[in-house]
């Protein structure tokens, strides 16, 4: 399957019209469209809406006929849509393009308020809604299902997934806010889950959870109970010596990556056996940041075979060295190295960079090139696109 890819949304597609969209897709010289399957809340301004312009989609939910027997305790909540329109089915049944399915698995607010025992808990036991953990069984039979239930039912080329594991604390909610300056180091610490699967599971591998989380409440405790604004530099060296000092830090952050790999697992051997499954790692950037959501590069590729990596940065020497440092890291598999990146404004916002980001790529061994987002692109930076591939 060659894998020239643009990211859109069911809602962009069903308004352009799948035939004048794909015609559009394969003019620019891409064979494959990347379609969000599942997919959280957002206020989207985009160029392509004929009624509007600003676009709110319904938080939490699946673009396709899901079969309710596939899942567990925890099933998907429908896109209003369905009842009138399955782009998807449109899609595959067209054959104009490949079809992939963009599934965001965790990252979910409206499954999480339904279903609290199943969430990330912070050191206090705080929910965070937005997040289901990986280590909670109800929460992984969904993810399991997801992907099992939109490759068995629609004849999709593969699936790449988000969010398969933590997501971290400055990510995810609405109106996040603060009368303080955040962190790293006070971000982390939030961002540990110590729910009750997460803590048996840890003891249970012989790791002293339940000190570590006491611990953890207490240090965040006094430091918000200080006058100190720690900078950033400062707070993300105190973040990296609690790591080597304390060895059930370290030991809970490596317990936190076998529960991704092992989720991950579980959907490749569910999936069917012809589809490809892509794992995007991570939202930190550079890529490497991924370890804190329990993405281990190396255990993740011995999985799936495939790394969609997002490059989202704003130069091309930038995502160089980011490709220069995810290579070190799949060091040792054969897996496939894909790459995403956003033709545009907040990243490569000049033909130049963006062009030179391309080349960057294809010179790093990196022949299989996704873009971001149909729907939010002006059709100067399309354009690139075409040109880029053309090159």
């Amino acid at each position: 399957m060659s894998y020239k890819a643009i990211y859109t949304y069911a809602w962009d597609l069903a308004e352009a019209g799948v035939s004048a969209a794909t015609a559009e897709f394969r003019g620019l010289g891409l064979d494959t469209v990347t379609i969000a399957g599942s997919y959280h809340a957002g206020k989207f301004l985009r160029r392509h809406g004929k009624t509007g312009k600003v676009y709110f989609p319904e938080d939490g939910t699946v673009y396709f006929r899901a079969d309710p027997s596939r899942y567990g305790a925890i099933k998907p909540a429908a896109n209003s849509a369905l009842a009138s329109q399955d782009v998807l089915r449109e899609l595959t049944a067209s054959k104009d393009m490949a079809v992939n399915v963009w599934l965001v698995l965790l990252h979910n607010t409206r499954l999480g308020m339904a279903h609290p025992n199943s969430v990330v808990r912070n050191a206090f036991g705080d929910p965070y809604y937005y997040n289901l953990c990986p280590s909670a069984p109800d929460a992984r039979a969904y993810a399991i299902g997801l992907a099992d239930d939109v490759t068995a039912n629609y004849p999709v080329a593969g699936i790449s997934m988000e969010a398969p594991g933590f997501t971290p604390y400055a990510h995810g909610f609405h109106h996040e806010f603060a009368l303080m300056k955040l962190n790293p180091w006070l971000e982390n610490q939030l961002g540990l889950c110590f729910c009750d699967h997460c803590v048996a599971a840890a003891q249970k591998a012989g790791i002293d959870a339940r000190r570590l989380k006491a611990q953890v409440a207490a240090d965040i405790t006094a430091d918000l109970d200080s006058d100190i604004d720690t900078p950033a530099d400062m707070a993300e060296a105190f973040w990296k010596a609690d790591i080597v000092a304390d060895g059930d830090l370290r030991k809970y952050l490596d317990f936190r990556n076998s529960v991704v790999t092992s989720l991950v697992a579980e959907i490749r051997a569910a999936v069917r056996k012809d589809a490809n499954v892509a794992v995007i790692p991570s939202v930190a950037r550079p890529t490497s940041g991924a370890w804190y959501e329990g993405s281990d590069l190396n255990a993740l590729a011995g999985t799936t075979g495939i790394i969609e990596a997002c490059f989202y940065e704003p130069s091309a020497m930038r995502v160089k060295a980011d490709l220069f440092d995810i290579r070190r890291r799949l060091r040792g598999t054969d897996a496939k190295l894909r790459g995403i990146l956003r033709p545009s404004h907040p990243d490569l916002a000049s033909k130049g960079e963006f062009l030179a980001a391309v080349e960057a790529l294809r010179a790093g061994g990196v022949d299989e090139l996704a873009f971001y987002n149909w729907g939010h692109l002006r059709r100067a930076n399309l354009s690139w696109i075409g040109e880029a591939l053309r090159g």
